[in-house]
């Protein structure tokens, strides 16, 4: 009988702190424990358990009181040995790793240090990953811990992928380069293609789409990821939930000149991209029910999201030569018929042919959109960041 390991997920930012339990390998989430509006006078703490059967089996939603995020880590772990788990192994979302983490590591002092070395790559996340590290660590010493990094599936990136066009001493000196994020949904989504298939990754050319209120895309040859669509910081790219995307760098520029230059990054990271273009929200959800009733403004913002990313999806495919998938995932992307179906309209000319009634369907769960006649497969792939995480942890860990 294979002996069943248990090992809690961490995922710390700065305004919300989640805790996964799984158990491995079977691979079952038994437990989900999220603090959400840290930071807030409305905090609160939702508690999720399943059963063996993966029903809901409890939940808990109760205000508490989370100035910052380490306190929230300690909310999340007391939640979780008051259910009785005791985690084998600790597995941490970290969002920037810089060129030093090529792969997820076994934490310890140094990590730690060099996880530091990069807030000022990420000084809106690593600092909060960093909190959930050291409190984690002091209240969990004797089991491994595992950092497991946005930015470390892009690694494979070329220089000619990776450099700006600026002076080379800005990268010598500062790390100014594209990084790339939601490498683990990438590397995850890329991976269970490869399932779907029965394929090696390494015989695949994937084009990824995570869109979520978060967007990327990533160009994967044969399993390894040529270009990503965010950059040095995750605001590069396609239009998001709050965040510009590709923008004129003049435009940043008169913005720092004329408001300061922290009210030029909180209106570009936080007023802008989806909520900036329909002036009332960032949820595509709420943004295609306006469209629908008539809102020209909700229409617009939806039809710049989809229009960029079919943009992304046409230079990569040049970049890869050949396509054999366009993946969906994401909130978005997984739930949106009308994002997918306008991305998709663009592609026909790469032999992508959506099925107009697979697409609207009500189904669920990893899917193939495409057309019996389309040369490239349109897939639907539910990312499970968390889940991954998971794997990563307990092959790192051993246990």
């Amino acid at each position: 009988m294979v002996q069943k390991r248990t090992v809690a997920v961490v995922n710390c930012g700065s305004s919300s702190v989640k805790l996964d339990v799984f158990f491995l390998p079977s691979e079952d989430n038994p437990l989900s424990v999220l603090v959400e509006r840290v930071g807030k006078p409305d905090a609160r703490l939702v508690l999720k358990r399943a059963s063996a059967g993966g029903e809901p089996e409890h939940r808990e939603d109760r205000a508490v009181e989370a100035l910052d995020p380490a306190t929230a880590v300690s909310l999340v772990l007391d939640a979780v040995a008051a259910a009785g788990f005791a985690p084998d192994a600790v597995g941490h979302r970290v969002v920037h790793g810089g060129e030093r983490f090529t792969e997820s590591v076994l934490v310890d002092d140094g990590v730690v240090a060099a996880i530091e070395a990069c807030v000022p790559l990420a000084p809106l996340h690593n600092p909060a990953n960093l909190a959930g590290l050291a409190v984690a660590r002091a209240r969990l010493p004797n089991v491994p811990h595992v950092a497991v990094f946005d930015t470390a599936f892009h690694q494979t990136l070329a220089p000619e992928a990776y450099l700006y066009a600026v002076p080379r001493a800005l990268h010598e000196q500062h790390g100014v380069r594209r990084y790339g994020f939601h490498g683990t949904s990438h590397g995850y989504v890329a991976e269970r293609a490869a399932r779907f298939f029965g394929r090696d990754p390494s015989t695949l050319n994937l084009i990824t789409l995570h869109l979520g209120n978060g967007c990327s895309a990533c160009a994967i040859s044969r399993g390894r990821s040529i270009d990503t669509s965010m950059g040095m910081t995750p605001l590069e790219g396609l239009v998001m939930g709050t965040r510009c995307g590709d923008l004129d760098a003049a435009v940043a520029l008169r913005l720092a000149r004329e408001r300061g230059v922290d009210e030029a990054e909180r209106v570009l990271n936080k007023e802008s991209g989806l909520l900036g273009v329909s002036r009332t929200s960032q949820d595509m959800r709420d943004l295609e029910r306006a469209a629908a009733a008539g809102d020209v403004d909700a229409d617009l913002a939806i039809r710049i999201f989809t229009r960029r990313a079919a943009k992304v999806v046409g230079g990569y495919a040049v970049l890869l030569g050949e396509v054999d998938a366009v993946i969906f995932t994401g909130g978005i992307g997984e739930n949106s018929a009308r994002v997918r179906r306008e991305v998709c309209a663009g592609l026909r000319v790469l032999g992508a042919l959506l099925d107009e009634r697979r697409n609207a369907s009500d189904l669920t769960g990893e899917r193939d959109l495409a057309g019996s006649d389309s040369r490239v497969r349109i897939l639907v792939i539910p990312t499970d960041e968390e889940r991954a995480i998971a794997g990563e942890t307990a092959r790192l860990a051993r246990i």
